[in-house]
């Protein structure tokens, strides 16, 4: 069913006079407040009447001492001097001059040989090179026939075996001028029983044919493993 409206009474048709006519309403408001005038009015009398002014009474700050307790003054300490007298007899011979500093002929010194104090000599360490133009050699060989010959003397300890130790032990050592090795430490340990045995093995060694620098023999360092490893 088409639903028909009359133009007449159509209130969309008057839509913008509506909005004209809020917005005149709505100024006019507003000027009627920004114009309006209270009706209060200042009492004169008041507002002219000077204040008084009231002298504030200053007051001295005082300050109190602080009251120290007299204290009676120490005692002066008492000096006893207590002097014992010795009955000790001297004799004293009759030519005797205590302030002749001249020696007699009887007179016994005795005599000292003045020596000047022996300075130590620094004893200078020979240089270690871990590479020298003429390297060391044992048994023929370089360090493999030492690692060969240190895995053959090397004696797994019982106590390490029966608790399961194993591992690589790294022993420094240095092949001295004369062919003989010294300074055995141990530069990383695994267990003390093994460290043992790793240093005692390496000391055991016979002596190398030294090594030589520019002609001369030199001392030359070197590091191995002592391997400890158990068969299964």
């Amino acid at each position: 069913m088409e639903i028909k409206k009359v133009p007449s009474v159509d209130l969309q048709y008057y839509k913008g006079i509506f909005f004209l006519g809020g917005l005149n309403l709505a100024l006019l408001v507003c000027l009627l407040l920004f114009n309006w005038r209270s009706r209060y009015e200042y009492d004169q009398e008041i507002t002219n009447q000077t204040a008084v002014i009231v002298e504030q009474e200053e007051i001295p700050m005082t300050q109190q001492q602080e009251q120290k307790p007299e204290m009676a003054p120490p005692e002066a300490p008492k000096i006893i001097s207590k002097i014992n007298l010795v009955d000790r007899q001297v004799n004293l011979e009759a030519d005797f001059d205590p302030f002749n500093t001249e020696l007699n002929e009887g007179t016994s010194v005795d005599v000292y040989e003045y020596q000047e104090p022996v300075e130590e000599a620094e004893v200078e360490e020979e240089e270690v090179f871990f590479f020298v133009e003429e390297m060391p050699s044992f048994r023929g060989g370089g360090l493999e026939a030492f690692r060969q010959y240190v895995k053959e003397n090397t004696r797994y300890p019982e106590a390490a075996a029966e608790v399961g130790i194993q591992g690589k032990v790294q022993v420094a050592f240095v092949v001295e001028p004369d062919g003989s090795v010294g300074r055995v430490k141990v530069v990383r340990s695994v267990d003390p029983i093994l460290d043992k045995e790793a240093v005692r093995v390496v000391k055991s060694s016979p002596k190398w044919t030294p090594g030589k620098q520019r002609g001369k023999p030199a001392r030359v360092g070197y590091t191995i493993p002592v391997v400890f490893f158990l068969q299964s």
